[in-house]
């Protein structure tokens, strides 16, 4: 059974819909008769989507909004277009920037990053959720998470950083939500780990041959719905390199790390890689 919020005809809001995850999102909604708003910044890109999910269903019913989600202006065109259609009852943040920052670098860029995948997500649910908690019907906000935002790995500190805030913000949203409205309203992080998209994977066209390790960005929607439908919080995907199993035994030495004074990062600490090697040696591989 599919979770109360997605309904015949009520509306679905993605951002970052034309293309990879927030695409594969719309299209499942269209298929389960939502009217779905697609907002991006990409014109051209959402053109293409419309065309896409017309030929998959003739019967969807999709509108779309451009404009950059760190426009104020934007969001409220988004806000007015969404309600004008019906009564909206999901709302996916799903919009975001794999570029990012080290640690002490690249100010600017830190700011682009936050802007995109954290403000903008902020934005997102201080316009709809009072809409939301004034209804009453079912409803869910899903925020678009990353792995990297619980294990943080080196390499990119805006985005881990900026994935963690997600993580936290969509935690304490959840909370307030069941509080208000014992569980009406529902907030979700859907947490997605390597996937075939253009954010991973720049350049990639429909006709581009997917590599053995990420999952498909279809597999996550569906992973998506799976996880509503049994009300879960945390909406975990693996990929065909990474088990599940694995994925929690990173998360656990990673949170061990607080809790037995760890040096930070151990997981990656030339002092540490032998009893971490250890500690997963009995995790089978992805079947």
């Amino acid at each position: 059974m599919d979770h109360p919020a997605i309904c015949q005809n009520r509306v679905a809001v993605i951002t970052g819909a034309a293309v990879g995850i927030g695409f594969a999102i719309a299209s499942r909604l269209c298929q389960l008769g939502m009217k779905v708003v697609l907002f991006d910044k990409d014109q051209n890109a959402l053109d293409a989507a419309v065309l896409s999910l017309y030929r998959r269903n003739a019967d969807a019913q999709v509108t779309t909004v451009t404009g950059d989600v760190t426009s104020a202006s934007a969001l409220q065109e988004l806000f007015t277009v969404a309600r004008g259609l019906g009564d909206v009852s999901m709302v996916v943040n799903n919009a975001a920037i794999l570029k990012g920052a080290g640690p002490w670098s690249d100010q600017e860029q830190w700011r682009k990053t936050m802007e995109v995948n954290f403000w903008a997500v902020l934005a997102v649910q201080q316009l709809f959720v009072e809409y939301l908690l004034e209804q009453d019907f079912p409803a869910a906000v899903v925020s678009v998470g990353s792995k990297e935002g619980i294990t943080t790995p080196p390499g990119n500190t805006a985005y881990s950083v900026s994935k963690v805030a997600v993580k936290v913000l969509t935690e304490h949203l959840e909370h307030e939500l069941r509080e208000r409205t014992s569980g009406r309203v529902s907030a979700h992080l859907l947490i997605p780990g390597y996937t075939f998209t253009p954010m991973n994977f720049p350049g990639i066209s429909a006709d581009s041959a997917k590599p053995s390790a990420p999952w498909t960005a279809d597999q996550v929607a569906n992973r998506l719905l799976e996880g509503l439908a049994r009300s879960d919080f945390y909406i975990f995907c693996e990929d065909n390199e990474v088990s599940r199993e694995l994925d929690q035994r990173r998360m656990q030495w990673n949170a061990d790390d607080l809790i037995q004074n760890r040096p930070a990062l151990s997981r990656w600490h030339p002092e540490y890689r032998k009893q971490f090697k250890a500690y997963i040696a009995d995790v089978a591989p992805p079947q």
